[in-house]
């Protein structure tokens, strides 16, 4: 009896090494990711601008500048207050939107392209950390299953020793047999 709580003892000892290894390899490796600074992309100028354009082609301010100026070349062009300037069928027009919607949607796919770069890296960050989550639990786990064994071998210990206890009370002691004997 005594030897198997000798050799649980050591276990729980090695275990707790063990533990204490991992926690010491676990916070050195976040410390050097913590030294290293996150590396911060340079943005170019045609990232600036690609984003600029975005940005400001993709807001109701543009749709609706852009929807009065419209308005107004039709409007002049329909009443004629500049004759042959634009008739009709709006040829000029539809050259100078085809013109801006031809630069304006690569400048765009740029833009979206690196947010998607910038959204890619915080999934990744994200997938990271989770994962230490994870790990973490697992860990709490795993204390809270050894405290739950401990506590159940000192139960079972405890219920032992009741029971020895039980057993010898309600068993007649060597001196009451003895008085026992004397009386008849």
């Amino acid at each position: 009896m005594n030897a198997d709580a000798d050799e649980q003892d050591r276990m729980e000892q090695i275990e707790r090494d063990l533990l204490v290894d991992l926690r010491r390899a676990r916070r050195s490796l976040r410390l050097r990711e913590m030294d290293e600074a996150p590396e911060i992309p340079r943005v170019t100028w045609g990232q600036r601008i690609a984003d600029a354009v975005a940005s400001v082609m993709g807001s109701w301010s543009f749709i609706i500048i852009q929807s009065a100026i419209l308005f107004l070349w039709i409007t002049a062009n329909l009443i004629g207050a500049i004759k042959g300037w634009d008739p009709y069928p709006f040829i000029l027009l539809n050259l100078a939107l085809s013109f801006q919607a031809a630069y304006a949607a690569p400048v765009i796919m740029m833009s979206q392209n690196r947010q998607q770069d910038i959204d890619r890296k915080a999934a990744e960050n994200d997938y990271r950390i989770n994962v230490k989550a994870e790990l973490e639990i697992e860990l709490l786990h795993e204390k809270i299953d050894q405290l739950r064994e401990r506590e159940v071998l000192e139960l079972t210990e405890a219920v032992k020793m009741l029971t020895e206890l039980l057993v010898r009370s309600s068993s007649p002691t060597p001196k009451a047999e003895s008085e026992a004997g004397r009386a008849s």
